[in-house]
């Protein structure tokens, strides 16, 4: 009888050994960071890749799983500061949201602005979440909303207030972080409570899908633009869903304390305007900051970068403790 090969016997092995897998899903890996560099290179002067550098005792705990959507784990990564960091470990955490046009990109996208939000003693956590070519919306919007509610419950392991957990994202992401962070109070993603921000950090996030300029870019494809994907039809198909996914929809007194960082491409903080006025309105905290001659990437790339994580920073430390803060 012929001895089974070398493969055949590991393949064999493995599937003893491994649990059967979760059902294949589409990927779409069109945004990457080294895409978008090769695409600035010569339109950005002084751009470059972000070095990143660990500071002594700092950890990262990776794709700790954070809920099962029924088919699979989603997973996060933690981004922990060292417990001598100058300064001291602030009890503040900050989910950031990755972007990629709701259809594409990776948690591992703000690894380097995770790694200096650590290294001024924030703890980070990093989403994976469902994309559009898997779940439109608002399977990703419930998943964010989870993770969220999975840093509160797990804040006292992680030394932090529960009541002081943010909420940021950028492009796509900076979309998503800013409607959970106004919208997810009242229930729309999952029990409010639990979704309820201590602040918004919006990184060139639109606001308000709705506005002439917005849907000129966000519906300029129709049902098949990155936007109408993800909301299951264009504008004219699905306008309700398309109020309803814009944070400016959702403007009142509980909203979160914000900070909005523009490139200083309008088209990409489309309903900014409404959203500061209605946080004066209601006395709401907040700052806007915006570069110039700057990539709609801005958090990707040195020099921004760390002009991005020094915003961040500044705006969390002048915020008072939260109402949801243990007395």
């Amino acid at each position: 009888m012929p001895r089974p090969s070398m493969t055949a016997w590991l393949l064999a092995a493995a599937a003893a050994i491994v649990p059967v897998s979760s059902p294949a899903r589409e990927v779409d890996d069109s945004y990457t960071i080294g895409q978008r560099f090769e695409g600035y290179r010569d339109r950005y002067q002084g751009i470059a890749w972000p070095a990143v550098t660990w500071s002594g005792g700092q950890s990262v705990l990776f794709d700790r799983p954070y809920k099962n959507t029924g088919s699979r784990d989603l997973h996060l990564d933690v981004f922990r500061p060292a417990p001598g960091v100058a300064g001291g470990a602030k009890r503040q955490g900050v989910v950031l949201v990755h972007g990629g046009a709701w259809r594409a990109g990776n948690k591992s996208h703000f690894y380097a602005l995770a790694n200096l939000l650590a290294q001024r003693g924030y703890t980070v956590f990093l989403p994976e979440f469902r994309l559009s070519p898997e779940a439109r919306y608002p399977a990703g919007m419930i998943d964010i909303g989870d993770a969220l509610a999975w840093a509160r419950a797990h804040a006292a392991e992680f030394g932090l207030d529960p009541g002081r957990i943010a909420v940021g994202g950028a492009s796509s992401g900076g979309q998503m972080a800013s409607l959970l962070a106004y919208a997810g109070p009242s229930g729309l993603f999952g029990a409010g409570r639990e979704r309820r921000a201590n602040a918004l950090v919006d990184l060139d996030g639109v606001l308000d899908f709705t506005t002439a300029q917005a849907l000129a870019f966000e519906n300029a494809a129709g049902d098949a633009s990155p936007a109408g994907t993800w909301l299951g039809g264009s504008y004219e198909h699905a306008a309700a869903r398309w109020r309803e996914a814009s944070a400016a929809s959702h403007v009142g007194a509980g909203m979160p304390p914000t900070l909005i960082v523009s490139s200083g491409i309008a088209r990409f903080t489309e309903g900014r305007d409404k959203v500061v006025a209605a946080l004066e309105r209601h006395g709401v905290p907040h700052r806007t900051f915006a570069f110039t001659n700057a990539p709609h990437d801005f958090w990707l790339f040195e020099p921004w970068l760390p002009q991005v994580a020094e915003q961040i920073d500044t705006f969390l430390s002048s915020l008072p403790a939260s109402k949801d803060s243990p007395k």
